[in-house]
């Protein structure tokens, strides 16, 4: 098999009853007799249509669909939203069952790390040091370790990725490569809102003013993917995402304005740019002006305490 493709569409077998385990002995019970590929959908619970993409993706490629439910904490930093993060499991299985999976597998923390906080992880090298790498330090080092076991508890055939998350989804597949794991990593488009945000378990976290504000993010993507040269693409979605930042910028003063006697000091203004990247998806790394070729515009920003990402895959030029 291929360490990765972004196409799907060959066909199932008739999935039966979803059945949901805890451990890896009723993982393994559960896998044992299994004819055919085996597809895994990695998830943190909190299912949205954007899962359910991925899961229907799976569907339609394999024989068994497996989706895993674990909230990992080693990828959460120190100030992250670890605690906060929403647990729906009892949501997530019922979705999980319409949409016809097999088995879901949702273990505690101690299945998962037996030894506690492991000794040996899965470090991302160069590409994890850029970008997310950048403002979540040990970030990829939890992801990958954490799909590193999941691929070895679940043993499936084909794994799911959202390319909403395009640097975490170009690392994996690179680990596959690296360590000869025979596995198909399978990138799935992401999934939007009607009004182009891009669907994450973060967003319910959004009040109404910040969502409106977070659509900046897919607005300076559309800007950019309008235009054709690496200066022009990162010049157009700039300068949507400074309209929008000055834009709430004045709606913040205004409301601290209007409420004076309310005001600690501390108000600021609820875009927060991290950073805006035209970068090569093959390392993640910014392409200069003469480059052609495949190339993803990357960005994330925090909108009131949320932090959000997005990108747009495009295509440069004309490849040699």
């Amino acid at each position: 098999m291929t360490a990765g493709t972004d196409v799907v569409g060959r066909g199932a077998g008739a999935p039966g009853l979803t059945r949901t385990v805890h451990t890896k002995a009723a993982l393994d019970a559960a896998l044992a007799g299994r004819v055919g590929e085996v597809a895994v959908v990695m998830t943190m619970g909190a299912l949205h249509d954007g899962h359910l993409a991925l899961i229907r993706a799976a569907r339609r490629v394999a024989r068994t669909v497996v989706v895993t439910i674990f909230v990992n904490p080693l990828q959460f930093g120190p100030n992250e939203d670890f605690d906060r993060y929403p647990r729906t499991l009892d949501a997530d299985v019922k979705l999980c069952a319409e949409a016809e999976v097999d088995i879901v597998f949702a273990p505690e923390v101690a299945e998962v790390y037996p030894g506690g906080q492991p000794m040996v992880r899965v470090t991302p090298g160069e590409m994890g040091e850029v970008l997310e790498g950048t403002f979540r330090p040990g970030f990829f080092t939890g992801v990958l370790t954490v799909v590193n076991k999941l691929l070895n508890l679940t043993r499936p055939d084909l794994a799911f990725f959202g390319q909403k998350d395009a640097q975490q989804l170009a690392l994996i597949r690179r680990m596959v490569v690296d360590l000869n794991m025979g596995i198909e990593i399978v990138g799935v488009p992401t999934v939007r809102e009607p009004d182009g945000l891009a669907l994450s378990s973060r967003n319910r976290y959004l009040s109404g003013p910040e969502r409106r504000t977070a659509l900046a993010l897919s607005e300076a993507l559309a800007a950019g993917a309008r235009e054709n040269t690496p200066q022009a693409i990162r010049d157009a979605a700039a300068a949507v995402l400074a309209r929008a930042a000055d834009a709430a910028a004045d709606r913040t003063a205004k409301a601290t304005a209007e409420n004076a006697e309310h005001n600690d000091g501390s108000a600021s203004p609820p875009l927060v740019l991290d950073y805006l990247a035209l970068v090569d998806p093959r390392d993640f790394h910014e392409v200069p002006e003469d480059y052609r070729g495949p190339a993803v515009l990357a960005v994330a920003a925090r909108v009131g305490a949320t932090r959000l990402i997005d990108n747009v895959p495009l295509h440069l030029g004309n490849e040699n």
